[in-house]
């Protein structure tokens, strides 16, 4: 199991485009993925449960990753929050 905790940077936290492009990179894994904001858990792979936690620029965000491709999945989804949720 992996975690790792990355603060949200970009406009409009985690709404619409950014939870569906998060939700998108979060399905291309094997790995469980869990996403935690102010306390509360969803499956990173579910656009309602995202949707759900109303996450806002400028909030702390945790993302928990279990399964064979863990390391590979943590660090692409990390790197998707802090390049604002522009793919390179």
């Amino acid at each position: 199991m992996v975690t790792k905790k990355v603060t949200l940077s970009n406009e409009d936290g985690l709404h619409a485009r950014a939870a569906a492009l998060f939700v998108r990179t979060a399905n291309r894994y094997k790995s469980e993925i869990t996403l935690t904001a102010r306390g509360e858990s969803v499956n990173a792979k579910s656009i309602i449960g995202i949707m759900s936690l109303g996450v806002f620029s400028g909030e702390e965000i945790t993302i928990t990753c279990d399964g064979e491709d863990e390391t590979k999945a943590v660090d692409n989804l990390i790197d998707l929050v802090e390049n604002k949720f522009i793919m390179i």
